[in-house]
């Protein structure tokens, strides 16, 4: 056994340093992401040979202190191409160089045959495109990049984000056309944290362009990422970020005079210094450390997936590409989503009475009108409510991506000051909750429109666990969130809760549970798992309340405490019809009602292994040739209001455990707000 050599180790650690410093510098040229456009055109065509000889001129032109360059190939012919460069502006001129070449190069093996293409450097961008780029904003595609940790003081954290990017974004604006548009700068958070930001347009822009990519870039900062560590928005035009630590290049960095000034007191003087002195070689070490094992895990996987191809994943950065260019569009076009204040201010009557139709936990809820006449439904949250802010973000990063006859389609969102809001387009006839809780409009509800609503749902649902580019569970599907159309089309809303799914993965968990009483599968409300099969189980609670016209969280009747009790001793004692909404008369189809209730029992057991998936559910629902197993006691029917071991805490009933509340909801029942 080798005996342990104390003197060894500051040997051992200077090596370490010195292979890091080298990593560092084999990592200059970062490479991040590429888009390819999917618009192909023929091999060896004028095209083609023009796109040889643009990206071969922008390797050759990457010489010297030239940070951005454009130029044309083809211009004489009918195919011509459109390129451009822009290094970041802290870089050396030989830094840049090198990027470039990468970048080109990068370009040429991975876009071969699309006429629109671009790739991120950490040190610089290059893109190309078949129409004319120079002197335009272009805020698609985007790429996202931010730190996994979280801040501990996340509100005066993003204030102070959000405020030195905003004060940054003017100043390097501000520069003409012809000059670099950048700017670095540290400020003091705390006493030993400074936050390092970065903000940089293409020097062709205008300023008024500039400074219009540059915030709209901030904005998405703040949705994407706000408490984070560390983050960065790349669009071609424009890129911002910032970090704890210096990750640009000291020259030209100003330096945080108030985070370094010396204290007063000797004694502060010593216990400071010496505390500076221990923890600043100690982090640095630690980032670099980080920096190797990512290089080196990395540089591993790459070759891993050269055999298996697989997706190689980042390592201390997660990366977010919004895989379609459909979520750039909808996020950051203005003309398509983002709102300014007084435009919803103007279409509400400036938030009046008359306009609001409902109020929530997280806000209240306005009808309005927009300039073109379009009815919309605006979801305010309470302001300097911090507790709703993921549920913001979660619904703008989500719903904007869904595009389903069967979810509210989110129309876009305003974000000024503490003004958070979602815009929403209007239903007409508001949710399914305030059909079933009131006798004169369930009686509206005819069997054929039930029906129709429960494949509507199920069509939903299986949108965002199948058919969507993501694998999305709602988790807090009930009555109140789906919303009727004039036609009595369901519409899935309230996506504030949701989570996404790697394709693969076949359930989550959370520490925090948030939801509905009374929707909640048994393994997410004991355990904080979640899974397709927890959305399955929600769905079947929704088809025994439409076929009964009763709720589950506020169920009546003698025998049972509660709706999913009562649907099974009916079952059990072979009298399942005597479940049905005596409002619907004799006018029904008993082979679709049983087998509805047949489902919506299946969809509620306790084992969620047991639960059909919402594919096989829809198959049911249009096939009569489908046997379906025989249905066990529910989870839940245990003789008490809820199994004994569900978590009581904020567990009312009929309240969402997280107090998300839809429009819908009639305002008397609810909690009121803390004023703010």
């Amino acid at each position: 056994m080798t005996s342990f050599n104390p003197f060894s180790l500051p040997i051992a650690f200077l090596s370490v340093l010195t292979f890091l410093n080298l990593i560092t510098y084999a990592a200059a040229q970062n490479y991040l992401y590429h888009v390819c456009a999917n618009t192909t055109f023929a091999e060896n065509s004028i095209y083609s040979s023009n796109i040889n000889s643009l990206l071969s001129s922008l390797s050759s032109n990457a010489t010297g202190n030239i940070e951005f360059y454009n130029t044309t190939a083809g211009q004489t012919t009918s195919n011509p191409v459109y390129g451009l460069f822009n290094c970041r502006g802290d870089v050396d001129g030989d830094m840049c160089r090198r990027c470039v070449v990468n970048a080109t190069q990068k370009l040429s093996s991975k876009c071969s045959g699309e006429k629109v293409a671009v790739t991120w450097y950490d040190e610089c961008m290059v893109r190309y495109s078949n129409e004319s780029i120079y002197s335009k904003v272009a805020v698609m595609p985007i790429f996202h990049l931010y730190n996994t940790q979280n801040m501990t003081e996340q509100d005066r954290f993003n204030r102070l984000v959000n405020t030195t990017l905003t004060k940054m974004a003017r100043e390097a604006s501000n520069f003409p056309i012809g000059v670099k548009k950048f700017g670095v700068k540290a400020v003091k958070f705390s006493d030993f944290q400074n936050l390092y930001s970065i903000v940089q347009c293409t020097r062709d822009l205008s300023s008024t362009d500039c400074n219009s990519c540059l915030q709209a870039a901030i904005n998405l900062l703040s949705i994407c990422c706000s408490g984070k560590q560390g983050a960065r928005t790349l669009f071609p035009s424009c890129n911002v970020g910032y970090e704890l630590y210096l990750f640009y290049h000291v020259p030209t960095a100003p330096t945080p005079t108030a985070a370094l000034q010396p204290p007063s007191s000797g004694k502060s003087k010593i216990s400071k210094v010496t505390i500076i002195s221990i923890v600043a070689p100690i982090a640095g070490s630690v980032l670099l450390l980080v920096l190797a094992y990512c290089f080196l895990s990395r540089r591993a996987r790459k070759k891993s997936n050269a055999i298996k191809g697989e997706k190689s994943k980042k390592c201390d950065l997660i990366l977010i590409y919004q895989a379609a260019n459909e979520i750039a569009k909808e996020i950051t076009t203005a003309e398509s989503l983002k709102f300014d204040f007084g435009t919803i201010e103007t279409a509400t009557n400036k938030f009046s009475k008359d306009k609001k139709i409902g109020v929530g936990g997280f806000g209240e809820v306005y009808k309005g009108t927009l300039p073109n006449g379009q009815e919309i439904v605006v979801k305010r949250f309470w302001r300097r409510s911090g507790q709703y802010e993921e549920q913001f973000k979660n619904e703008v990063l989500v719903a904007a991506k869904l595009q389903h006859k069967n979810l509210a389609r989110l129309i876009g969102f305003c974000m000024e000051g503490e003004d958070k809001m979602l815009i929403y387009e209007f239903v007409s006839n508001r949710s399914l909750d305030n059909f079933l809780c009131d006798r004169k409009k369930r009686a509206q509800l005819d069997w054929s429109r039930r029906y129709k609503i429960i494949g509507g749902i199920a069509q939903g649902i299986k949108y965002l666990h199948e058919d969507s580019k993501l694998k999305i569970i709602h988790r807090d599907l009930k009555a109140s969130s789906i919303l009727l159309d004039a036609d009595m089309n369901p519409k899935i809303s309230d996506f504030g809760m949701t989570r996404i799914l790697e394709v693969h993965q076949i359930q989550g968990d959370t520490s925090k549970i948030v939801g509905t009483y009374g929707y909640m599968s048994p393994e997410y409300a004991m355990h904080g798992e979640f899974s397709e099969k927890s959305d399955v189980y929600s769905f079947g609670v929704l088809v025994l309340e439409i076929i009964s016209g009763k709720k589950n969280n506020n169920f009546e009747s003698k025998g049972a405490e509660d709706l999913l009790s009562y649907a099974w001793i009916h079952w059990r004692d072979e009298k399942p019809l005597e479940l049905l909404d005596r409002a619907l008369g004799d006018s029904y189809s008993r082979e679709e009602v049983m087998r509805c209730i047949h489902i919506g029992l299946l969809c509620v057991q306790k084992d969620a292994a047991d639960r059909p998936t919402i594919a096989s559910v829809l198959h049911t629902l249009n096939s009569y040739s489908v046997i379906l197993e025989s249905p066990e006691q529910p989870a839940f029917f245990l003789g008490t209001k809820a199994d004994p071991n569900m978590p009581a805490k904020d567990m009312a009933s009929g309240q969402s455990i997280s107090m998300s509340m839809p429009w819908s909801i009639d305002e008397a029942s609810l909690p009121k707000p803390h004023p703010h």
